[in-house]
């Protein structure tokens, strides 16, 4: 299995200046949404949603005991974002660089777009390198993720938010991006629809996370919501091209309820290997607002792959 950020080379002439105080612990229920967990020279750093200010990483070497937040990408005068920034980032390593996808609601556009930013090292400081915002300029476009074909080609997949969308019914995209990541090649193409599945309840696209099997099967887990709320849904390209025919499998990898320990909804995943070479998942849930008693924290699951489909195995 092949997934974004696996064995990226470690630069020794780099030092990275990280808090050794521990301030957060996953068991005691990290407050988190949209979770990106990339490992490097021994260390997990996570990006989250993140406040107005700019956006935070925390460390941990144990994925137990994480840093106090560092900001690697503080707000800029005049910045273009005009409300709620930063959803979702994302750092994944590009050929010497570590790049940041977060969305932001732009004055460029009006509308939630996509901005990059890079950096020479996981904490930054990362800068503003796509004069705004990646995508159509009149679309909502969030969550996007960063996808390398066979080819060497680098794709943006990417949600259509529903609220752009005549029929409110979001769509998950994909696009080529330059070589340096900052803007798309060609016109995106469609991939699915938010209602394709049998299980879908609404409209919502989210959270893309694509992974290649050993067999060459093209994965992808997204979320959107079933009768029990916030779901990891599971689609496929069997050609393993991104612009080959995508199947929804019925059966989520996450759902509330689905076996005896999943007591909250939950979604928007990643997966990443660990130190010891385990593929994990990371996503939130429950799906709460941060102030609600009930807190959207990190939840982290062992996950296999039987030859056909990724599933999350039983907590021993």
């Amino acid at each position: 299995m092949k997934v974004s950020n696996m064995n990226i080379p470690v630069n020794t002439q780099m030092s990275l200046n990280v808090p050794e105080r521990r301030a957060y612990k996953t068991s005691e229920g990290l407050l988190c949404r949209d979770p990106f967990i990339m490992l490097y020279d021994g260390r997990y750093f996570l990006y989250k949603t993140a406040v107005r200010e700019g956006v935070d990483c925390i460390v941990s070497e144990d994925l137990e005991n994480w840093s106090e937040p560092v900001r690697v990408f503080s707000t800029p005068e005049n910045f273009h974002g005009i409300d709620s920034f930063f959803w979702a980032p994302e750092c994944h390593y590009y050929k010497g660089n570590f790049y940041i996808f977060t969305s932001v609601l732009s004055s460029k556009t009006n509308h939630r777009n996509i901005s990059v930013y890079r950096a020479d090292n996981p904490l930054g400081p990362f800068e503003d390198i796509a004069d705004g915002c990646v995508g159509k300029p009149d679309w909502d476009t969030i969550d996007g993720t960063l996808y390398v074909d066979g080819k060497g080609q680098p794709w943006m997949v990417f949600v259509h938010e529903w609220t752009s969308m005549p029929d409110k019914n979001g769509a998950m995209c994909a696009a080529r991006l330059s070589e340096d990541l900052t803007h798309f090649i060609d016109e995106p193409i469609e991939l699915f629809r938010a209602r394709d599945p049998k299980w879908a309840r609404n409209g919502v696209t989210d959270g893309p996370f694509l992974c290649k099997a050993d067999n060459g099967k093209l994965i992808m887990i997204w979320s959107n919501c079933s009768e029990k709320g916030y779901v990891i849904g599971k689609v496929s390209s069997a050609s393993g091209e991104i612009d080959g025919e995508w199947s929804q499998e019925e059966e989520l990898l996450y759902e509330r309820g689905l076996k005896p320990d999943y007591t909250v909804d939950g979604g928007h995943g990643m997966l990443f290997f660990d130190k010891d070479n385990v593929l994990r998942l990371a996503f939130h849930g429950p799906n709460t607002r941060p102030e609600n008693p009930d807190f959207p924290h990190l939840i982290l699951k062992e996950v296999g792959f039987d030859g056909e489909t990724l599933y999350i195995k039983d907590q021993v």
